[in-house]
């Protein structure tokens, strides 16, 4: 008999309407969907316990799960915030209350060894810090850009030490952030700071832009850079990227069962190749005939090795290719970085090869 699935997800996001999708293709009965609010509010959740794959989505576009993640993470005031599209309310704190839910979903799921849990929470926790992935990756011989440890909290202190240590470019990520939220590129050149980011500040608040912004005026770039470093930052060196064409690239990798099955080349006239911020799908085929397979195969190696340091049925990597398209890097990778809409491979899309991985180790790789 197959077993069940399991969604905890936000019901009316598209990230649980194109699983359900999928598994209609595949002919499978709809996922059950336990809501984040639900799993927020309830001290009994409606997993059921009969033997299931449980699938954790991510929790966010949703408001109201923001609101009850801040105020785990000590922002007693939560409840009463107001939605602003776009406002970025205490990070640090809201990953804070991420934390504590993922800590529970662990405990839970410790008690239900009846259920094959997709996404390992302790593995989300650690994906979601970017300055423990670099250092573990760092340590099991994976590339990854020079990273500066222990990055002070003032804008200018920063700005000195990138100096010291020779870099031209600098990015600045909120360690625990995602799809770009507050990011900051930072160039120093002979004539000045030029800081490019995603955040816009609109007194007396943070918002997140969907149009990246260009900072030169000091007491602009002291106010986001400091922003990004109070709320728990990752500093690491700029590589120069490759670019295909005019543009600058690098690749989302979608590893699944530990193998790479979906490689999307993002683009973009600027090094922030982020799709939602003004980039754009590139020619695969077009970077391949740049590539040696050589080098090519090498890429996908480090991210199978990056895969293999989790259990998670599947994992997003962020790779870049330096100029002489040879040498590659690992950026990040993504507990949630499986939201490619209209790939194929095989005749099948990322959800309905999760599918059939997951089915798979049912029954036994058969």
């Amino acid at each position: 008999m197959r077993r069940r699935f399991v969604i905890l997800g936000n019901p009316e996001n598209r990230r649980v309407t194109l699983f359900q999708e999928a598994l209609a293709r595949q002919q499978l009965p709809s996922a059950q969907v336990v809501s984040w609010l639900q799993f927020l509010t309830e001290a009994t959740l409606p997993f059921g316990s009969e033997p299931a794959f449980v699938r954790v989505d991510s929790f966010g576009e949703n408001f109201a799960v923001q609101r009850l993640l801040l105020e785990r993470g000590g922002v007693p005031e939560a409840r009463t915030l107001e939605e602003r599209h776009g406002e970025v309310v205490e990070p640090a704190k809201a990953h804070e209350g991420f934390r504590s839910a993922l800590q529970q979903l662990e405990a839970l799921f410790a008690k239900a060894p009846e259920w094959d849990v997709l996404n390992v929470p302790s593995e989300i926790d650690e994906l979601f810090d970017k300055r423990r992935t670099s250092r573990r990756f760092r340590d099991a011989g994976i590339p990854v850009p020079e990273v500066m440890e222990d990055a002070p909290l003032d804008a200018s202190a920063l700005l000195d030490a990138c100096r010291r240590r020779g870099w031209d470019e600098a990015f600045v990520k909120l360690s625990s952030g995602s799809s770009a939220s507050c990011l900051a590129h930072v160039e120093l050149g002979k004539t000045g700071v030029l800081v490019r980011t995603s955040l816009e500040w609109d007194a007396p608040r943070w918002f997140n832009n969907l149009k990246v912004r260009h900072l030169r005026r000091a007491s602009e770039i002291d106010r986001a850079l400091g922003f990004i470093l109070s709320q728990g930052a990752h500093v690491e060196r700029g590589v120069p990227k490759a670019r295909l064409g005019d543009a600058f690239f690098d690749l989302r990798v979608l590893c699944i069962a530990h193998e790479p099955r979906f490689v999307v080349v993002r683009q973009n006239v600027l090094p922030i190749t982020n799709l939602h911020l003004g980039g754009f799908r590139g020619d695969l085929a077009a970077l391949k005939e740049k590539v040696s397979a050589d080098a090519w195969e090498a890429a996908m190696e480090t991210c199978r090795k990056v895969a293999r340091l989790y259990r998670s049925l599947h994992i997003g990597i962020d790779l870049m290719f330096e100029p002489d398209f040879q040498a590659h890097r690992v950026l990040e990778a993504n507990a949630f970085g499986d939201l490619l809409p209209n790939l194929s491979l095989d005749g099948l899309d990322v959800w309905e090869w999760q599918l059939r991985e997951a089915l798979r180790s049912q029954s036994g790789g058969s």
